[in-house]
């Protein structure tokens, strides 16, 4: 009886440390765990992650925490292309905290003020020369002439319109003057001007010129508040350019001057006329 109980106890004894023994990993196993251990802790994706590795057989089964699906995904990566490693289970699971957090907006985009159009207001002076001669006799109405803009015009500091920008007018109204009896006139007004290659439509107070009588001369700038202002040039007689500068004094609207004989409103090529605008005109901004 003592003899089956003593081998009993034996048997339990060798079961037991076949059993403890193959519950252990084998040198190989225990190799895979800190290789993959080692590896998780250095990559930077996965260094934070409370990751447990377990190997048997060469099949990798990875427990724990990890901060990101991104880091779930590298750990994973990692165990599979270990060498020895024939399967790998993961088992890990993403921190709720992480999987909760929203992404960080976008940086707002910076908003660049838009260049604002140039306003050249109504009542601003255009000094034009004449691009050819003009004469209550010589000319016709509806006739067209041309000009370029002898001063710069400029808004709050701005460049609107660079001198020598061609301007265009019409002649309103043309009319001899008799020998005995009779009254010359010539009207212009300017009705385009091109600033930067684009041509713009205008509007003028007119220029109004006559000679009556006895060659009693007067020129008068009317329209759209534009009285006063007119500079005249090539005062009839006077020759090319005579005269060019006079100016009309403020509020006055005229110029006098007398003139004998047939003599005729002409204002020769190079006269300088100046016309006030009598609404305003919106250019683009300079830089288009």
């Amino acid at each position: 009886m003592q003899k089956r109980v003593a081998l009993l106890v034996s048997l339990i004894v060798v079961l037991g440390l076949a059993v403890g023994c193959s519950s252990r990993p084998s040198e190989k196993d225990q190799e895979i765990q800190k290789d993959i251990q080692t590896k998780v802790a250095a990559e930077p994706e996965t260094t934070d992650s409370q990751v447990v590795v377990a190997a048997k057989e060469g099949k990798v089964t990875l427990t724990g925490k990890v901060k990101t699906p991104t880091a779930q995904k590298k750990v994973e990566e990692i165990a599979k292309a270990e060498p020895g490693a024939v399967a790998v289970d993961d088992q890990t699971t993403v921190e709720p905290e992480a999987m909760a957090q929203p992404a960080p907006p976008p940086p707002a985009p910076v908003e660049v003020p838009k260049p604002q159009p140039i306003v050249v207001p109504s009542g601003t002076a255009l000094t034009i020369r004449l691009g050819q001669a003009l004469g209550s006799k010589s000319s016709q109405a509806g006739q067209t002439f041309l000009g370029t803009l002898a001063q710069p015009i400029t808004v709050r500091g701005a460049s609107a319109i660079p001198a020598g920008s061609t301007a265009s007018g019409t002649v309103v109204s043309a009319k001899a003057k008799g020998k005995i009896k009779g009254e010359g006139e010539l009207v212009l007004s300017l009705t385009s001007i091109t600033v930067r290659g684009k041509t713009y439509s205008i509007q003028t107070g007119v220029l109004d010129s006559t000679v009556k009588g006895k060659g009693k001369r007067t020129a008068v700038a009317t329209g759209g508040g534009a009285a006063g202002g007119a500079l005249i040039g090539g005062i009839a007689g006077g020759g090319k350019g005579a005269g060019i500068g006079a100016l009309v004094g403020a509020g006055a609207g005229l110029i006098g001057g007398t003139v004998t004989g047939n003599k005729q409103i002409e204002y020769p090529a190079e006269s300088a006329l100046t016309f006030q605008l009598s609404a305003p005109l919106t250019l683009p901004p300079p830089s288009e």
